[in-house]
């Protein structure tokens, strides 16, 4: 099952990739994960990133599909993967269509997580992330048995530097012009799983799955 997860930031794609992954058994390729991981190192990678990320805006194309296309050919990703946060543009659409070809593989569906603008901003200003695991929470709608303490690890929970509101309405911003085309590039090809990202997280898992069968 080689798949790719769409939708504005503050979606949930992160919650509905971890139960995608573990009940089809592929590993989650998150490319904000990757760059993250690389500016806490320091890489040089991860210093080009963070120049595009604290600003709100994209990494440019040619960062990330290097990125891809060196974790898609792991032995791990035999059976199939879950692609989140890329491809982000059609470009990027195109050149992962263009490395898959190459590979003799193809994508078997694109899920996109549709939410108002208004619902994402609150979900995001009040998203807190774990240092120590990096397990997600939100202090509405998921928060933690003991206020700022990770139920899995006890490890501090943190608020993102990007999670503020200009950000993340800078976020959403990007993600209409840039993202929106290439929801019509995947309809056109048939792919796209068009799930309503308002709904509870167990429907929306649900909704996915028997779409998928």
């Amino acid at each position: 099952m080689r798949l790719v997860l769409l939708g504005p930031p503050g979606a949930g794609k992160g919650t509905q990739a971890s139960a995608i992954v573990k009940k089809y058994n592929i590993p989650h390729i998150s490319t904000g994960d990757i760059l993250r991981a690389n500016i806490k190192k320091g890489t040089e990678l991860g210093k080009k990133a963070k120049e595009y990320m604290d600003k709100g805006l994209l990494v440019p194309d040619d960062l990330v599909v290097s990125i891809v296309k060196d974790r898609i050919t792991g032995d791990d990703c035999k059976n199939g993967f879950l692609l989140d946060g890329f491809p982000r543009t059609v470009n990027q659409g195109e050149a992962l269509d263009r490395e898959l070809t190459q590979m003799s593989l193809k994508l078997d569906r694109v899920i996109n997580i549709d939410v108002e603008k208004e619902v994402l901003i609150e979900r995001a200003i009040g998203r807190r992330i774990c240092k120590n695991c990096g397990a997600t929470y939100h202090i509405k709608f998921n928060p933690s048995k003991e206020e700022g303490v990770c139920d899995i690890c006890k490890g501090e929970l943190l608020q993102r530097n990007d999670d503020t509101k200009e950000t993340v309405e800078k976020r959403i911003e990007v993600y209409i012009k840039q993202t929106k085309p290439l929801i019509d590039y995947y309809m056109e090809k048939g792919l796209i799983l068009n799930v309503d990202g308002s709904k509870s997280i167990d429907a929306i898992f649900k909704e996915i799955v028997k779409a998928l069968q």
